[in-house]
């Protein structure tokens, strides 16, 4: 196969993201479910980036073989200045990047933040981690990817 036929083959979750995301103009590539994120990253068409802080990938847990790069930091969650230039030196601005944050929120204003500083293929994944709140304001008990009981590890 060469270069140029293999470049065309787009995972079809990536696609329809990437449909969906233009219909919606998102002003990012697209929105991936967690199942998605997991398959695209297990078989390599991806890289999973975890957004969120330090203190909640060691204390709620995360993703294994994830890689982190911090969209803001501490408990006021002040915006991290060097996101985009932590993610490039970790992905590349080619790679396809899916981020992921608690709710599916700050990983899409990553995914923007990324998409404006030149990343051709940055999704975010929708739900998040933990998912949303639920009429109690408790997170875990409709969506994200625990939820989903997707692989994922704690210190």
């Amino acid at each position: 196969m060469t270069d140029e036929v293999q470049e065309r083959i787009i995972h079809p979750a990536l696609e329809r993201a990437g449909e969906a995301g233009a219909a919606g103009q998102l002003p990012y590539a697209g929105s991936v479910s967690p199942a998605d994120a997991w398959a695209l990253a297990q078989a390599g068409d991806a890289v999973l980036v975890d957004v969120r802080t330090a203190e909640e990938r060691k204390f709620v847990g995360y993703v294994p073989e994830s890689i982190h790069v911090a969209w803001a930091t501490g408990t006021s969650l002040t915006r991290n200045p060097r996101f985009v230039r932590e993610l490039e030196a970790k992905t590349g601005k080619d790679a396809v990047v899916l981020l992921l944050c608690r709710s599916g929120k700050r990983s899409a204003a990553a995914a923007e933040a990324a998409t404006k500083a030149g990343f051709t293929h940055a999704f975010n994944v929708s739900e998040g981690f933990e998912g949303e709140l639920d009429e109690q304001q408790r997170r875990g008990t409709q969506n994200g990817w625990r939820y989903l009981g997707l692989p994922w590890v704690q210190d």
